[in-house]
């Protein structure tokens, strides 16, 4: 793990209390074990059971609770059934089980009084989002989506997200795995190619790198930390899109590209899910002098309205 940077331990210190998302598979306990060798002791080990895999995702819930009482850290554990969630809230499974780790996250931060947690996203991570989102079509924002720290806003709580992982590559943390000898819990879901991520893990990314004969992973992982540098620094500038409603005027006097990544930083404060190129540009449209249209939709049945040189969302 020689890859986190040498300064980490200077921002995030070993004698703050912070969460870690821990799944039992072999990431999130390789991420758990070099916390507490690296002197983080003051953790709180959040576990979130999709029940996705009936018996399979209580034994992982079991084998994280066992695992944190060895290190003797607290847990914060919860039980969901993403699937109905999903089907409730017309999503897909990854998407619900992303926003309902989330939420699940954010309500241990508030009861904990916690609001930074370790994830144990690495750099192949990075590679495999960042070419997700290029084929989905995503700019720059999309590309980048995956940073060392970041924030996310939830029910008005802000979650700084830390990935200590994010320069290590998976083979790397297979290596260390086998060198501590650390028990985890193997997903099969991991092996299964309907998934797009598995696609491009195990088919995509491999084809590439034989058709090309060359790393292209170590590329994309470069391209993607250059535009998660420039997005931080964009996104530092856009500092006041999150409030409820947006000024009409303020963002006709912007260039268009401000525009849209002032709308996209504003939707997805409100909490708006699959945030695309046509929803912002639908957005954008109420911008328009002589456009006589005054809503647009949103997915599930939400609405952006512009009425009083205000644009605010409604469900």
């Amino acid at each position: 793990m020689n890859r986190i940077r040498n300064n980490f331990h200077c921002e995030f210190s070993p004698d703050g209390r912070y969460l870690v998302g821990v799944s039992g598979g072999r990431d999130s306990i390789a991420l758990l074990h070099w916390l507490i060798e690296s002197g983080y002791k003051n953790l709180i080990v959040c576990h979130l059971n999709h029940r996705l895999r009936g018996r399979a995702s209580d034994a992982d819930a079991r084998f994280v609770e066992k695992v944190a009482d060895q290190y003797d850290i607290d847990v914060a554990m919860k039980a969901i059934d993403v699937r109905g969630f999903a089907k409730k809230q017309k999503l897909s499974i990854e998407t619900a089980a992303r926003k309902a780790r989330y939420k699940f996250f954010v309500n241990v931060a508030k009861r904990r009084n916690c609001h930074a947690i370790f994830l144990g996203h690495h750099a192949d991570d990075v590679v495999e989002t960042f070419l997700i989102n290029l084929f989905r079509g995503s700019g720059t924002t999309g590309l980048a989506a995956i940073r060392e720290v970041s924030e996310r806003g939830i029910d008005h709580v802000q979650l700084t997200l830390v990935r200590p992982l994010i320069g290590v590559w998976r083979n790397e943390i297979d290596r260390y795995v086998r060198s501590h000898r650390l028990k985890f819990r193997e997903d099969v879901s991991n092996r299964d190619l309907v998934p797009l991520r598995n696609r491009l893990r195990h088919r995509v990314v491999p084809y590439l790198e034989k058709a090309l004969g060359r790393n292209i992973r170590q590329s994309i992982w470069r391209a993607a930390m250059i535009l998660a540098e420039e997005e931080a620094w964009i996104e530092n500038q856009l500092s006041n899109s999150t409030g409820i409603e947006l000024s009409v005027a303020e963002l006709r006097a912007l260039p268009t590209a401000l525009q849209r990544r002032r709308i996209v930083k504003w939707l997805r404060s409100q909490e708006v899910v699959n945030v695309g190129f046509d929803v912002v540009e639908n957005v954008r449209s109420l911008l328009d002098h002589d456009s006589r249209v005054a809503k647009i939709n949103l997915p599930h049945d939400r609405h952006v309205r512009r009425r009083a040189k205000k644009i605010f969302v409604t469900d």
